[in-house]
């Protein structure tokens, strides 16, 4: 049977639904009440929607067929490789009782309802957050975006929120965390089932703040859609991801997107910008900011928050902070890090974090995963792993080695398969003006040929002498045989990750593991 209403109907089923919503919200955050809703609840949000069969309650949203449980709807996704409507069995067996599809004229298994949609990513948008009632406004939410710095910026507010007393959740590339407890992570933004599922964990664990990064693609697939954003920071943006995008514009069309919905009326108030505006990509950014702007910089003297009397050193920095007149002693270095200490005090300043606050937090604050982390050993020479895998964070972590070294920079970098060709050619000649020795490895070839990576990046690298190790761990190993006293070793590209990705599958691989091996072996070799 074919569910179907008339106008009038649809209508009185509105003014329905906005009650029931607005009663079930207050319930969550007070008692934590189960959620269930309608198939018709959810189809009056989606023009020229149908439903096939009866019109049953659902108790939750899932696109994995394994994490389905007793009345949940499932979500046929179809992508590249995988079409969800295979594993409908599987589903139903779980005890699934309907399936989301765009397939027209689709007939669901006996007993089963199906919502039938004429765009998914465009149904899930508004579906999914409706479902579980927009947890996002039960918190403030600060947003990430921009091509590098965001991992480093969402860790920084992390402990300036907890050093206020806030209970903080933050998603991110390298982990999920709520609270102190530690999830695995897929994609650095989760998909808006994933994500609002995350988001209602967090409003049931009475988390008041959550820092999150905010990728491209998660702009541009509604993979935020429903999310109520309180602060969002612009870090910078250059040269990534078009494969996706395939032009610099639509890259930066789709950061734009975060601005609009941080400058968009919701039921949380105190909504603010923060913005790089040394980044040339600023001023269109600043034109999607219909909110209140705090601006940063090391360059641009108009900015609101400027860092001054640089010392960079290899094992911190300091730094004064103006108009705030703040002085901070870091362990982090860099200037890039410079500039996520700043977007980092234009947030928490936004959300009326106090000054002392926010310094004693910055000092306390030891280092990031795989972001220019220094091994430590009795090596006469220094081994840094960073994730820089885009042309503007080699050249960041280049430059800062240079202000940092007394004898050679030794780089290994390398290319992930399957991603922005373009790119590569240009980090092999940053690569090669920036260091003294260079060697090309693989990254992640995923399915490409590694060799025929390192040809392109070897078209960058030009006339400089260098060397060409396929194998990532050699590669780290001739590494460190080369290094002596006084230079640094930096092992790009992967930085946190803990596995490689190649045509035969994912294996273990930890550049930090296998840096520590390669120091271990040379020093026994040396001694």
């Amino acid at each position: 049977m074919t569910h179907c209403m008339n106008a009038v109907g649809k209508i009185f089923l509105r003014h329905c639904l906005f009650m029931q919503s607005s009663i079930i919200i207050i319930g969550k955050q007070e008692g934590g009440e189960t959620l269930t809703k309608k198939l018709s609840e959810l189809a009056l949000l989606i023009p020229d929607s149908e439903i096939i069969g009866d019109d049953i309650s659902i108790s939750g949203i899932e696109h994995d067929s394994r994490k389905v449980t007793a009345k949940n709807l499932f979500v046929c996704m179809e992508g590249a490789h995988v079409d969800g409507h295979n594993f409908i069995p599987q589903a139903t067996a779980k005890g699934a009782v309907a399936i989301l599809t765009t397939r027209k004229n689709f007939m669901p298994p006996e007993n089963i309802s199906a919502l039938i949609v004429p765009d998914m990513l465009n149904a899930l948008a508004v579906i999914v957050p409706y479902f579980y009632d927009y947890p996002s406004r039960a918190m403030r939410v600060i947003g990430i975006t921009g091509t590098n710095g965001k991992t480093t910026t969402t860790y920084l507010l992390r402990e300036i929120f907890k050093s206020a007393g806030f209970k903080v959740g933050l998603i991110g590339t390298i982990q999920i965390l709520i609270g102190d407890e530690s999830f695995p992570v897929r994609n650095t933004t989760p998909n808006v089932i994933d994500l609002q599922h995350l988001l209602n964990d967090m409003r049931a664990k009475k988390i008041q703040i959550v820092i999150m990064e905010v990728s491209s693609h998660a702009l541009a697939e509604h993979r935020v859609a429903g999310v109520e954003f309180d602060t969002a920071i612009f870090t910078n943006l250059t040269q990534d991801h078009l494969d996706f995008h395939l032009t610099i514009e639509n890259y930066l069309r789709a950061k734009c997107k975060l601005f609009d919905m941080v400058s968009r009326h919701g039921r949380k108030k105190n909504k603010t910008a923060i913005i790089n505006v040394d980044d040339a990509a600023s001023d269109e950014i600043l034109k999607h900011c219909l909110c209140k702007k705090i601006t940063y910089g090391l360059k641009n003297f108009s900015a609101d928050l400027r860092g001054t009397e640089l010392e960079i050193k290899s094992d911190g920095m300091n730094l004064f902070l103006v108009p705030a007149s703040l002085f901070l002693s870091l362990h982090i270095t860099g200037l890039f890090n410079v500039c996520n200490v700043l977007a980092a005090v234009g947030a928490a300043t936004a959300e009326n974090i106090r000054a002392d606050v926010i310094k004693t937090a910055l000092e306390n604050f030891k280092s990031v995963p795989g972001r220019f982390e220094r091994i430590f050993s009795d090596a006469p020479f220094e081994v840094i792993v960073d994730y820089a895998h885009t042309p503007d964070g080699v050249k960041n972590v280049l430059e800062t080695a240079r202000q940092i070294v007394t004898g050679k920079i030794i780089t290994v970098v390398g290319c992930g398969g399957d991603r922005d060709h373009s790119k590569r050619p240009i980090m092999g000649k940053l690569a090669a003006e920036l260091s003294d020795v260079v060697i090309a490895t693989s990254d992640n070839p995923r399915t490409e040929d590694p060799e025929k990576i390192l040809d392109d990046i070897e078209v960058g690298i030009g006339d400089k002498i260098h060397e060409r190790i396929v194998d990532r761990r050699a590669a780290i190993f001739r590494a460190v045989e080369l290094a002596e006293a006084g230079d640094i070793v930096l092992i790009l590209g992967k930085g946190h990750e803990t596995y490689q990705i190649l045509n035969g599958g994912t294996i273990h691989f930890d550049d930090r593991e296998v840096a520590k091996e390669a120091i271990d072996e040379d020093l026994g070799v040396r001694s």
